[in-house]
């Protein structure tokens, strides 16, 4: 079979390296009717690699073949057998070819994978080299010489890249802001958010897309810090704001490191936090049904802005029994929830009694 017995080429440019040899088995097959031999195929497989390897877009590669064809089609001795054997022979280069294509793909693809979690989790834990960690970042969206926030949603089930939870959220981020160096990732079941410090409605967006995806999942948000290193300062915030809502009972949806530093302060000394409990709260442990149902009852006091009515709706209690349990409260501790310097005192240290899980846990 002669290259251009039609007048045409099978130069195909620079796709023409993944042609070799194509033209040689088109006519062999014209002649012999025989398909393909195993290693035929295999080089049509690895022909198909190279080309994904190099960047080619399939569309192009298999109208390559097609034109390489047409070029080598038996036109003189044609016969209905010798084109099915060569229209067969054509599907199976075809498809051998386009299977090596999509497995380089699929290893491409597993790689880019690890390398982002591996990224991902060098980030969020500041276990690499920060000024080789920015250099990374550049290829995932992040310039981490500006300073970053990071928001961290938390749902009722665990979260991967690839869940529609997390599919949906990272449309929604796309549809609105386009490419503004977001980083969407998850890590450890939840979803995480990384946006540039300026671009603050970003993260709102965000934990407001999570908080509906998640079925009322909680969103905490840490404070904006410079570096590769702030970036970690701003995840361990937002992780810190979950747990801490936990602690506290804090059924907010979205969670703001900053409106919660006053926690972190109150127990950083945390000797001085547990006489302060001990010595305004723990009185109450002499109450009939333990100190409890008294802490509870202060609680949702304050809560409530200090109205027993809303209070006691709270609690589900007549408003005469709210104001009994505090006239209780005044007499085992001395102190008057409704006398502001008093309610100062207890306020404080009903805040410190959750940080530190008392009364479960008595010191």
């Amino acid at each position: 079979m002669a290259e251009q017995t039609t007048g045409r080429t099978t130069d195909q440019g620079p796709l023409q390296e993944y042609l070799t040899g194509y033209d040689r088995i088109l006519s062999e097959v014209s002649v012999t009717g025989r398909r393909l031999t195993r290693d035929e195929l295999d080089s049509r497989r690895s022909l198909g690699e190279q080309a994904a390897e190099a960047g080619h877009g399939l569309r192009a590669l298999v109208s390559g073949h097609l034109t390489a064809t047409r070029a080598a089609w038996p036109v003189s001795s044609a016969s209905a057998a010798s084109a099915d054997s060569v229209l067969a022979a054509v599907e199976q280069a075809v498809d051998a070819f386009a299977e090596g294509y999509e497995r380089a793909q699929r290893i491409a693809v597993r790689r880019e994978e690890a390398s982002r979690r591996e990224f991902i989790d060098d980030l969020l834990h500041g276990r690499s080299d920060l000024g080789r960690l920015a250099e990374r970042a550049g290829r995932f969206g992040l310039q981490l010489s500006h300073a970053h926030a990071v928001a961290v949603a938390v749902g009722e089930a665990a979260y991967a890249e690839t869940d529609p939870v997390t599919r949906s959220i990272e449309l929604a981020l796309v549809s609105r802001f386009g490419d503004r160096r977001i980083l969407l990732t998850t890590k450890d079941g939840r979803l995480i958010c990384v946006a540039p410090a300026d671009q603050s409605d970003v993260l709102t967006y965000f934990a407001k897309q999570a908080h509906a995806a998640t079925d009322g999942g909680r969103v905490a948000i840490g404070r904006a810090h410079p570096g590769a290193g702030g970036v970690v300062q701003s995840y361990e915030e937002a992780l810190n704001a979950h747990d801490l809502a936990d602690r506290m009972g804090l059924d907010e949806p979205v969670l703001r490191a900053d409106d919660l530093l006053v926690y972190p302060v109150l127990s950083r000394d945390r000797e001085a936090l547990t006489d302060l409990v001990r010595s305004a709260l723990g009185p109450l442990k002499e109450a009939r049904g333990g100190a409890g149902p008294l802490l509870d009852t202060l609680t949702a006091y304050f809560d409530a802005g200090c109205v027993a009515a809303e209070a006691a709706r709270r609690l589900n209690l007549s408003v005469r029994a709210l104001t009994y349990r505090l006239e209780r409260i005044h007499k085992l501790t001395g102190s008057d929830p409704a006398e502001p310097f008093h309610r100062y005192t207890l306020q404080t240290a009903v805040i410190g009694a959750r940080l530190l899980d008392w009364p479960p846990k008595d010191f």
